[in-house]
């Protein structure tokens, strides 16, 4: 299956723990020696992740946060005391960013350029966007953006128990997603209660969403739990201060308000108190236009790109190749890996 029990290393990269594929114990193809508790068995049925992460030489995931996080119950889905006993085997290589389809300076999907020492374009874009979405454009009211699947996982359950507190505040809102029909139906009753804030735009829409990220102030991200997120990247990048909950790889690229290498906003507590508090937090500092073009600034001159994470997972198949032909040398019985020093990245 792998260099353990063959002649070719694997490295296996985790991005969803919650969405694991399971199988009757006599399924095709299962070879019945690894039938057992540290193999392909869970809890009287065959879990293919599970023998993925049993076998492969070197596993990853798509943030030092979110390889911590499946190593607990909450997160692990049932996984997590395995994926505790190979935690040394273990390493999070953040997702990189395409800069040269994200980048403001030569986006061709919005209406103005600008870059992180000239945002004038960022004004024109933020016009731009609201009267896209029919809504007022008051340059002193901050504008939220989200451009999201609808679902449980991107918290739109404390979203929908906040959003009342939320537009009492001096703030307007854009919504672009598909997903879930209950949340789907939930934002449109809740854009036809406030008519001139609350945009709302059902359906997946890549040009639409640059014009999002390009023209709002703030983009809001309350995930229940995230592997990595690039949302939140791209706002970094677009000068669009994200607001996030500090989960997986969103509490790995945002950095809190208050800290000197601040980019954005973040919130542990999963809970609508928690996101109102710290959404109001960020109306405050978008008063103060010196510090908020500071924080843009920091948040622009950010960068997460494949040539760091490419870099990563070179030495990672490296170790995994190295794995392999020693196994090949010493044979069977002899063969052990051994752990891995955690992997240093961004």
């Amino acid at each position: 299956m792998t260099s353990r029990h063959a002649l070719s290393a694997v490295l296996l990269a985790v991005c969803a723990s919650a969405l694991v594929a399971q199988a009757p114990p006599g399924a095709p193809d299962v070879t019945p020696a690894l039938y057992q508790p540290e193999g392909l068995e869970f809890w009287g049925k065959v879990n293919l992740l599970k023998s993925g992460l049993a076998y492969s030489d070197i596993l990853t995931t798509v943030s030092n946060g979110y390889a911590k996080e499946i190593q607990t119950p909450v997160h692990g889905w049932g996984l997590d005391g395995f994926l505790a006993k190979r935690k040394h085997d273990l390493h999070g290589v953040l997702n990189g960013v395409d800069y040269d389809e994200w980048n403001p300076g030569n986006d061709p999907m919005i209406p103005c350029a600008y870059t992180e020492t000239d945002l004038k374009g960022k004004a024109v874009c933020r016009k731009h966007m609201l009267e896209r979405f029919g809504l007022k454009v008051d340059r002193d009211t901050p504008v939220i953006g989200m451009v999201s699947r609808l679902a449980g996982q991107k918290g739109f359950d404390i979203l929908f128990e906040a959003m009342e507190r939320l537009m009492a505040l001096d703030l307007s809102m854009v919504v672009v997603g598909s997903g879930d029909r209950k949340y789907q139906l939930f934002l449109e009753d809740f854009a036809a209660l406030y008519p001139g804030r609350l945009g709302v735009r059902i359906g997946f829409d890549i040009p639409l969403s640059h014009i999002v990220e390009a023209g709002a102030d703030m983009f809001l991200m309350p995930y229940l739990y995230e592997p990595c997120g690039l949302n939140q990247i791209y706002s970094l990048r677009y000068g669009t201060v994200p607001i996030v909950r500090a989960t997986g790889g969103l509490d790995d690229t945002v950095s809190d308000y208050g800290r000197k290498d601040s980019n954005g906003f973040k919130f542990k507590e999963y809970s609508a108190e928690a996101l109102v508090a710290k959404v109001s937090e960020a109306l405050v500092l978008f008063k103060d236009k010196k510090a908020w073009k500071a924080l843009q600034a920091r948040g622009m001159q950010e960068r997460f790109s494949w040539e760091s994470s490419a870099k990563s997972y070179v030495k990672l198949y490296t170790i995994a190749r190295k794995r392999c032909l020693k196994f090949n040398q010493q044979g069977i019985k002899n063969a052990h890996p051994k752990k891995s020093a955690p992997l240093k990245t961004k």
